[in-house]
């Protein structure tokens, strides 16, 4: 049970070793295009007609003929990765239950974006969990772990493509250590889980889903933090702030990377200078240089470029 290409890694993983699936269950195609006459498939339904396997799409997880649907399969177990919740009608049906594969140390960063907001807190470490599901969102009896470094200057398009690799990893000796244990490997609780973390009882993070107010930067923020907020964002959905021009007409622009200085900063947060032909921003404590951007309706570009087209960019102000 999958939806986005982070699904697929697993899926492949087990088909290409050999495991029985008997079904896909995935979200229904959606309208795309100008109009939405188009209707596009989820990339792991487009992997499993690919594959010859029965795909379901139910509207809601709940409709009884999809649960019938899904009872006549008759699996043994179920995994789900990137997916929605299910009832327990649907995750307490198969003999060896139903595991989740997530992107994250649980019970640490519970929630739709767990990758995100690791790189945007400054986390140096995440990693991929299994777990059985239970009644509530991403707290059932921890499986599995596995760790996965996140260097300073990694964005979160490089720690998704990591863990989408050792999701599918993962997934794979989950998967033998339920077959040796008949069904009941060793698990453990999360309470228990976080009593064993490096700071035992840490205060637990979330990961709420990002909506695009979520991505507004705050200037008032310190560099590192605005610097950590850019790349966990970057280059989807990506950052945002306002430019202000001279004669006060608003344009959103779109902060895909920048580059801590390390200078100082006594200007009022938001504030430009441009060094040389580098363009930096004031945040809290130091000056912030800009490395690649995007104004509405336009495409990525390098900042040198941005600065060749905006002449009275040192006029300019960013709120």
């Amino acid at each position: 049970m999958g939806t986005p290409e982070f699904a697929v890694e697993t899926l492949k993983a087990l088909v290409l070793n050999g495991y029985h699936v008997v079904a896909v269950v995935t979200q229904p195609d959606k309208p795309v295009g100008r109009h939405g006459s188009v209707l596009q498939s989820s990339a792991v339904k487009q992997y499993a007609v690919e594959h010859g396997i029965p795909v379901l799409q139910p509207e809601k997880m709940k409709d009884p003929q999809f649960v019938e649907t899904l009872r006549s399969y008759r699996a043994n177990l179920q995994v789900v990765v990137a997916f929605r919740m299910l009832p327990e009608v649907v995750w307490a049906m198969p003999d060896y239950g139903t595991f989740n594969v997530h992107a994250a140390l649980l019970p640490q960063y519970r929630g739709a974006a767990p990758i995100n907001w690791a790189v945007i807190n400054g986390e140096t470490q995440t990693g991929v969990t299994t777990f059985f599901l239970d009644h509530d969102i991403d707290t059932g009896r921890i499986i599995m772990k596995k760790t996965f470094d996140i260097p300073d200057d990694a964005d979160v398009e490089y720690v998704y493509d990591g863990l989408m690799h050792l999701g599918a990893e993962i997934c794979l000796e989950t998967l033998q250590a339920i077959i040796d244990a008949d069904g009941y490997p060793v698990t453990i609780a999360q309470d228990d889980a976080n009593s064993q973390q490096p700071i035992a009882n840490s205060p637990l993070k979330s990961a709420p889903k990002i909506f695009k107010e979520t991505c507004e930067i705050d200037w008032t923020k310190t560099a590192k933090q605005v610097y950590d907020f850019v790349r966990g964002l970057s280059p989807y959905p990506g950052a945002w702030t306002t430019l202000v021009t001279p004669d006060d007409k608003e344009t959103v622009l779109k902060i895909i990377k920048t580059r801590k200085t390390g200078l100082e900063c006594q200007a009022e947060t938001g504030s430009l200078r441009i060094e040389g032909k580098q363009l930096q921003v004031a945040a809290a404590d130091q000056w912030l240089q800009l490395e690649e951007l995007q104004l509405a309706g336009k495409k990525r570009m390098a900042v040198r470029d941005f600065l060749n087209g905006m002449k009275d960019i040192d006029q300019c102000r960013i709120k």
